[in-house]
């Protein structure tokens, strides 16, 4: 690679992702896990995909080289990850919590941009010491395609990052796949709300974000489905591979292997 090349290097993401093929319909979670990396690399970026069969030595590898870090939708987080019993929690994984926990680790040592998509936002909220409502009814309508994708408004913070990122919107109607949901009682120092949603529980957090400079933020819809999301959200996703770009390397290195899964 020539010094030229390298300076137009993209920024790399590792996205995590579930494995399609112990889904019951593998080419739909396929599918799902495609359109995360292509939100991203319509902006520039290079995906990564990660999920649970990598080695350990394909994890450091991709975790390594890795300038940004998407944490995207899947199952419900152990309740044991923030000290609870079930009592809500549906399918989960503890392989999934483990990988992600992993990346997430990697990513905040480094100061790397973290972007969390529904689980993902939960995962951010966990992993920084905060907790998850079990569930609440009234948010998770049918799968995406299996029937009309349920829609609900969201309420912007003003002066949060994603506020920036969507405006001039204060209110955008967002697709709901979720049943558990994080209120101001859950959410985790450290972190401050962007955006809010009402529920049968009362205000629900539907946007998350570091409160001090760091690229850390999460919102609990599914932007990648672009069927059932404004085009403004294009923004969020611009905004983050543009942060990934400022900690993408200029100086070398070797290029990583596109691990556990392809997209």
């Amino acid at each position: 690679m020539s010094p030229d090349q390298d300076t137009d290097r993209r920024p790399r993401i590792v996205i995590t992702v579930a494995v399609a093929e112990r889904s019951n319909d593998p080419d739909r979670a396929r599918r799902k896990n495609e359109l995360y990396a292509e939100a991203i690399e319509r902006h520039g970026a290079e995906a990564i995909p990660l999920d649970v069969r990598a080695s350990s030595d394909e994890r450091l590898e991709a975790l390594a080289a890795m300038d940004g870090l998407l944490l995207s939708g899947g199952v419900d987080i152990h309740p044991a990850r923030y000290g609870a019993a079930s009592a809500g929690a549906k399918e989960i994984s503890r392989e999934r919590d483990a990988l992600e926990a992993e990346a997430w680790d990697a990513a905040v040592a480094r100061s790397l941009p973290i972007l969390g998509l529904c689980r993902g936002l939960q995962a951010i909220n966990v992993f920084s010491g905060g907790s998850l409502l079990q569930h609440v009814d009234g948010h998770a309508g049918p799968g995406w395609g299996e029937g009309p994708t349920r829609l609900h408004e969201i309420r912007l913070d003003a002066d949060t990052r994603l506020a920036t990122f969507l405006a001039p919107l204060t209110r955008v109607t967002v697709n709901s796949f979720h049943h558990q949901a994080v209120r101001a009682s859950d959410l985790a120092a450290g972190l401050r709300p962007s955006a809010w949603a009402d529920s049968v529980a009362g205000p629900i957090i539907e946007g998350i974000e570091s409160a001090d400079d760091r690229f850390i933020v999460g919102v609990q819809c599914h932007p990648e489905r672009t069927d059932s999301t404004p085009a403004v959200f294009e923004g969020l996703f611009a905004a983050f591979v543009a942060a990934a770009s400022l900690r993408s390397p200029r100086d070398g290195g070797s290029n990583p292997a596109v691990v556990a899964s392809s997209i």
